[in-house]
């Protein structure tokens, strides 16, 4: 994360704060919205540095920190339920519906976190990492960040990840060590929020956005049994 070079204040001509900040080195890992797009990083490489990453964040201290509310990514997914359930219904034959509801009422049924809440970045988009010569260099966009379940930190495990990588990034994430078992469920648990709920909204409104949620949706069907 970049340090501020200048910051403003709101005023009448813009109402919230504001920063001046570097550049960082590097280009977005990959378009979200391009289905031929081909990641500008070693896959299995960026997995173990992403999940080196988000473990390294929740063990920031988070006393004070700002706590995820409502229906914020981290929160409990069971706030999410009737969203989840009404947008699974109104995909239609945009994706598997029943095994959607399936993979989802398993994220329910997942032990819940049980922590303090920890830092989480909550936005881990292939657009918002950046890469350079094969390897990630920065982490960007961090309007989201707060405290809440770490689980919502593993959604690049289906959005950008698979196969060896998307292990790769479990274990460094530290699934099962030092972070719940339950949290693999919960995190494609927010898998399914984001596209589920965003593909019939867009459909129309953003049909490249809508297509896009689809194939998250398929991706993170993949591997449900």
């Amino acid at each position: 994360m970049p340090a501020p070079l200048a910051t403003g204040e709101p005023d009448d001509a813009y109402p919230f704060r504001w920063s001046v900040v570097p550049w960082l080195p590097g280009a977005a890992v990959a378009d979200p919205l391009d289905p031929a797009a081909r990641p500008n990083v070693d896959l299995d490489a960026a997995a173990e540095q992403l999940g080196v990453f988000v473990t390294a964040l929740r063990e920031v201290d988070a006393t004070g920190g700002p706590v995820k509310d409502g229906t914020a990514r981290g929160v409990p997914l069971a706030r999410l339920d009737e969203a989840v359930r009404e947008a699974i219904a109104a995909s239609g034959d945009r994706i598997d519906g029943p095994a959607a509801t399936k993979a989802w009422e398993r994220a329910l049924e997942a032990d819940p976190y049980r922590g303090p809440g920890a830092w989480i970045h909550a936005d881990l988009m292939p657009g918002n990492l950046l890469a350079e010569r094969g390897r990630l260099t920065a982490v960007i966009d961090w309007g989201a960040l707060g405290v809440g379940d770490p689980a919502a930190d593993l959604v690049p495990a289906w959005q950008l990840f698979d196969g060896r990588s998307r292990e790769a990034f479990r274990e460094a994430s530290g699934v099962g060590s030092t972070l719940d078992d339950g949290a693999w469920e919960r995190g494609r648990g927010w898998v399914l929020v984001q596209a589920v709920i965003g593909l019939p909204y867009y459909w129309d409104r953003w049909p490249a956005f809508g297509r896009a949620s689809q194939r998250r949706v398929a991706a993170a069907l993949a591997d449900v049994v």
